[in-house]
């Protein structure tokens, strides 16, 4: 009787001792799993995807976005100037490169654009059959304040029939984090758009 008693005894025992530690186990598999999950999650968040070609997404190879946004700004402020100042003789083009760089910047370089076709240059240019093309030398940034300032330093190329003129230009901005788009790739928003400085360097007669 007592020896039935004492197996029923180590039987219970070795069964409450099966289900701590069936639960112990389940908990850790629980909280490995959430973690895995958390930090996988956070993994993803820090890879870029960018459009190849408008068709389909591709994975950038910088896998970590704070290290890679001093490369995303300087190449936001460049495509914004080449698309801004470069310009063709050909209405069509001329304002899908303006329009391109209208998304990436704020009111203030549409009212720089505005101003320069309230002084008829684009018309001009476009009448006589103006080429103007930009090399941006350098860009400058203040990453250490928020809004970021970018100072860039270009040359401008403008080509007509009879000459040549090479002109400095000298802009400065500041960016904003934005939402990523099709149209504003690197999450950037151009504000406070100035033009410091315009000058003519040289003029060339062309062979």
């Amino acid at each position: 009787m007592f020896k039935s008693l004492k197996n029923i005894e180590t039987a219970f025992q070795l069964t409450r001792l099966l289900s701590i530690l069936t639960v112990i186990v389940c908990a850790v598999i629980v909280i490995y799993i959430k973690y895995s999950s958390d930090k996988m999650i956070a993994k993803e968040r820090e890879k870029i995807y960018v459009l190849d070609k408008g068709k389909s997404l591709m994975l950038a190879l910088s896998q970590d976005m704070s290290q890679n946004r001093p490369a995303e700004a300087h190449n936001h402020v460049r495509m914004f100037h080449e698309l801004f100042f470069t310009l063709s003789p050909d209405n069509a083009a001329l304002n899908h490169n303006i329009q391109r760089a209208l998304y990436l910047a704020d009111r203030s370089a549409y009212d720089y654009f505005n101003d320069l076709k309230e002084a008829e240059y684009y018309r001009r240019l476009i009448s006589t059959n103006t080429l103007q093309r930009i090399q941006v030398d350098s860009i400058k940034f203040n990453f250490e304040e928020y809004p970021y300032e970018a100072n860039t330093y270009a040359q401008q190329f403008i080509t007509r029939g009879s000459n040549v003129t090479t002109r400095s230009l000298i802009t400065t901005c500041y960016l904003e984090n934005t939402i990523r788009s099709e149209n504003n790739p690197h999450g950037f928003l151009i504000i406070q758009f100035k033009v410091l400085e315009n000058k003519e360097l040289s003029r060339e007669k062309r062979n």
